[in-house]
């Protein structure tokens, strides 16, 4: 699935989106945007977007997002590349970004 700017109100990164769903009284949602902050504050080309779930119900169907935080990674073009749901480890979304922001030829070697 590829997502734009239009699908999440907000600019795609450069070379990677870290793209959080989130919902108002989600603990483990402000762990998260810290996290993501601070690593798309450290990676150039890197934007976080923050969604809130219950306010874009019709995307939270459309990509079967069940809990929150739940944090899709997007490649350059907005094509979803890695899925976690639950807070993430810092060291985890340095590792999933490594994956988006190789090229296509790095990602499938013949």
């Amino acid at each position: 699935m590829r997502l734009s700017a239009a699908d999440l109100g907000a600019e795609l990164g450069e070379r990677a989106t870290l793209v959080q769903f989130s919902s108002a009284f989600c603990q483990p949602c402000r762990a998260t945007r810290r996290t993501l902050a601070e690593v798309a504050g450290v990676v150039e080309g890197v934007a976080h977007v923050e969604v809130d779930a219950e306010a874009h119900l019709e995307l939270v169907r459309a990509l079967r997002i069940d809990r929150t935080p739940t944090v899709l990674v997007l490649d350059a073009a907005g094509r979803v590349v890695r899925r976690a749901a639950g807070q993430p480890r810092k060291v985890d979304v340095y590792a999933a970004l490594g994956a988006a922001v190789r090229g296509p030829a790095d990602r499938n070697p013949s």
